[in-house]
């Protein structure tokens, strides 16, 4: 069931073309997700992608597939680190802290806090322009709000569409997991 979710939910992550995707999941046994969690880690690791739970309850679970190094880029640019730094995340954090911090902040609140962008590989321009026009305004719509460079994001939302149907067609005709997830780039 958690593979079919990677897929369906997370593969332009999977393949490399995004930072990070969210979804959520029917929990009903945490301790089996745990188990399928424990038993993809090392065929996502082994192409350096991770997978985590922000938040868990009422038998649903907030997934977040990532790929650790593209986070870490994202994490080391000033820009984007002056502006995490306005939400309390440490400067010049590791990883982990950068997802401890953002976990706190999903937990302590039913929506998401705005800076989950980051995390997902959403532009800047396009996260504060959404808390500037409080998500009103924007020129598109598609997998986040847009409030600059429209025909940029629009051929990445086609792209990142047309990656899904293909990976979810792949996977119906049994290409494994390990098979369809993209090796990172070399650090």
């Amino acid at each position: 069931m958690l593979e079919q979710a990677l897929i369906a939910h997370g593969a332009p992550t999977l393949a490399r073309l995004k930072t990070g995707n969210l979804f959520n999941l029917a929990c009903p046994d945490p301790e089996c997700l745990a188990a399928e969690m424990r038993a993809l880690a090392p065929v996502l690791g082994a192409k350096g992608v991770e997978l985590t739970v922000l938040r868990a309850g009422n038998g649903r679970c907030l997934m977040y597939l990532y790929r650790p190094q593209a986070l870490e880029k994202a994490l080391r640019d000033p820009e984007t680190a002056r502006f995490l730094r306005e939400y309390g995340y440490p400067e010049g954090g590791s990883v982990g802290e950068a997802l401890d911090r953002l976990r706190g902040r999903v937990r302590a609140s039913e929506a998401f806090p705005h800076e989950i962008g980051v995390f997902l590989g959403y532009p800047l321009t396009d996260i504060r322009g959404f808390i500037r026009h409080e998500g009103r305004n924007c020129l598109c719509c598609g997998c986040w709000k847009v409030y600059s460079e429209p025909e940029r994001a629009m051929k990445l939302f086609a792209r990142y569409r047309k990656c899904t149907e293909a990976y979810v067609r792949l996977f119906a005709a049994w290409f494994p997991l390990s098979r369809l997830t993209v090796q990172a780039h070399p650090a």
